[in-house]
């Protein structure tokens, strides 16, 4: 195993920090609207001062200017990042192409953000004692939906995908997924190379949207034996059912964010009288503010869920594989393309990754490979 570059070690490092940096910027909006009452002025400016007589419109006008006040405060983080990936030449994109991006990205979240508030609102409105349950339900609802709609509605925003022209490496990975019991309904060119020279690929979709999706960058320089390694796993997550477990501890979370919600604005109305009503939607900052505490807190807890089943997936692999010899090779071609961390420290992968490092996924390979190899 190579050891991890300088340069690697510094790009990851510069990372972190603008997440860091990023969370807190957003953390301390919540927390300044809420204490200092801007959220109040906010709610004014959204009903323009008595003019705007439209609960719901006003509501949709209150989530534009909190995701504008956010976009703005983040804008220099995002356009370092954008620069950053160009300065360790990990990025195709022109600034034009950045720009448009952030402006669909925006759209994209403004739209998504205003349907998920008015909904939560209007539930709110009419089941004022149980709401937390019902918008938890309502939620999980979402959740599903978007994972069906994403491949072919959000994905297509940004990146362009086609039909992969390659027949013969088609059909090898449409029986591998025939073999992990999983009925794919395509197997797409992912344009990446178009914004990024990093590599990647995914089992995307639910049900009738089910689809593979290969970057170019990975087709261009990977052989087929390699295509199929990082497709085994992308595979083994459906054998072992993750989407569904990711689903259910992502409802047992919420289900505590909500109730923990409707304690806390049960609280500042009642108790503390800052709100008028629990319809009052100056408290969404406090929602959102008990969401992003909740997620930050169990953050280490669902990273170590994840890297749990990500070596289960590499355990499919290597069953299902000719040979471990391809992954471990796109293993590390992919850290070396990627601009990855082999070996992290243990606090970063306990706090940070959703993913085994690199070097561990390599060594349980070879380690597998052992006992076959004799």
């Amino acid at each position: 195993m190579p050891p991890d570059t300088a340069e690697a070690r510094r790009y990851n490092r510069i990372r972190r920090w603008l997440g860091i940096g990023e969370f807190a910027i957003s953390l301390a909006l919540l927390v300044v609207l809420v204490i200092t009452g801007w959220t109040f002025k906010l709610q004014n400016l959204a009903y323009m001062g008595g003019l705007l007589q439209s609960y719901s419109l006003a509501l949709f006008v209150y989530v534009i200017m909190l995701l504008v006040i956010g976009k703005v405060l983040g804008l220099g983080m995002d356009y370092y990042s954008f620069r950053l990936e160009h300065r360790y030449q990990l990025s195709n994109q022109k600034f034009r192409g950045w720009a448009w991006d952030e402006v669909k990205g925006f759209l994209v979240s403004a739209i998504l953000a205003a349907i998920l508030a008015e909904l939560l609102y209007f539930v709110i409105r009419q089941f004022s004692q149980h709401w937390w349950l019902v918008a938890w339900v309502g939620f999980l609802g979402v959740v599903v939906l978007l994972a069906q709609l994403a491949p072919v509605v959000l994905f297509p925003i940004f990146y362009k995908f086609e039909p992969l022209q390659d027949e013969e490496l088609k059909l090898r990975l449409v029986r591998l997924g025939e073999r992990a019991g999983t009925r794919v309904r395509g197997v797409y060119k992912w344009h990446l190379s178009e914004k990024s020279k990093k590599a990647n690929a995914a089992l995307t979709g639910l049900g009738n949207t089910r689809r593979i999706i290969l970057a170019d960058t990975l087709l261009d320089n990977y052989s087929a034996d390699e295509v199929e390694a990082v497709l085994a796993h992308e595979l083994g997550h459906h054998v072992h059912k993750h989407i569904l477990k990711s689903i259910g501890v992502q409802a047992a979370v919420t289900m505590l964010g909500f109730w923990a919600a409707n304690w806390t604005l049960h609280y500042a109305v009642e108790r503390r009288h800052i709100f008028v009503s629990l319809s009052d939607f100056a408290n969404l900052p406090l929602l959102v503010l008990i969401f992003a505490v909740l997620s930050f807190l169990l953050m280490p807890a669902l990273n170590a869920f994840s890297r749990f089943n990500e070596r289960q997936a590499d355990r499919y692999a290597f069953e299902n594989i000719a040979s471990v010899a391809p992954f471990i090779s796109s293993m590390n071609k992919l850290a070396e393309q990627n601009l990855a961390e082999r070996t992290p420290s243990r606090w970063v992968e306990w706090w940070f990754h959703s993913h085994p490092a690199v070097a561990r996924r390599v060594a349980a390979a070879e380690q597998w490979d052992k006992p076959n190899t004799h």
